[in-house]
């Protein structure tokens, strides 16, 4: 096994190592016969100090949770469609192309099995999940400007978006046509026939 040299520590910005330190867990995690990852670990490969990624996030649960968070929101724009049912197919659509990479897996994976164990934790898991929701709410304030009547947020955690991390956490893969869309009709019902009671 070959061991990658660290990446030379040069003075960078503050997006610049938090971008450096969310790739090399991408990259640990990516890489099966890699280093196990921790926060050394990942301080070696983004060439930052450990404590500097110990002062920021604090633990190596929050760092993947942000990690994931910001990787997702990246590969699922908020495109205006111009409908409630073409923001959620679009936001559908690039989450599965975003799932369905290793790396999107992995990270998925990897946060499942780094349950938070205290109450601080799960605070931040929580936090971060809030800012992931942020982007359905903001679909659903669209289409309320628009005039249409979007479901609760709990339904389309429950209806759309939960699916595709139950596939993702047991290594299901998200069929390669037409998922979205199925999603969206479920929860909308289907295009151009009345909306589900």
């Amino acid at each position: 096994m070959t061991q990658k040299q660290p990446a030379p520590r040069i003075r960078r910005s503050s997006e610049q190592v938090r971008a450096a330190v969310h790739q090399a867990v991408v990259d640990l995690l990516s890489d099966p016969e890699g280093e196990d990852l921790n926060i050394p670990a990942i301080a070696g490969r983004a060439g930052v100090n450990h404590t500097s990624v110990y002062r920021r996030w604090g633990s190596l649960d929050a760092l993947l949770a942000d990690t994931v968070t910001t990787r997702l929101e990246r590969d699922s724009p908020l495109n205006d469609t111009g409908s409630l049912r073409g923001d959620l197919t679009a936001w559908a659509e690039a989450s599965v192309v975003s799932l369905r990479a290793p790396e999107g897996r992995a990270l998925v994976r990897a946060v499942i099995l780094s349950m938070p164990s205290s109450a601080q934790a799960q605070s931040e898991r929580a936090q971060h999940f809030r800012l992931r929701m942020r982007s359905i709410e903001q679909i659903r304030e669209r289409a309320t400007a628009r005039g249409e009547d979007p479901p609760p947020l709990e339904q389309i955690l429950d209806q759309l978006i939960a699916p595709f991390y139950i596939r993702a956490i047991f290594g299901i893969d998200v069929p390669a046509t037409g998922y979205p869309q199925l999603l969206v009709d479920r929860l909308l019902g289907p295009a151009g026939g009345p909306d589900p009671a």
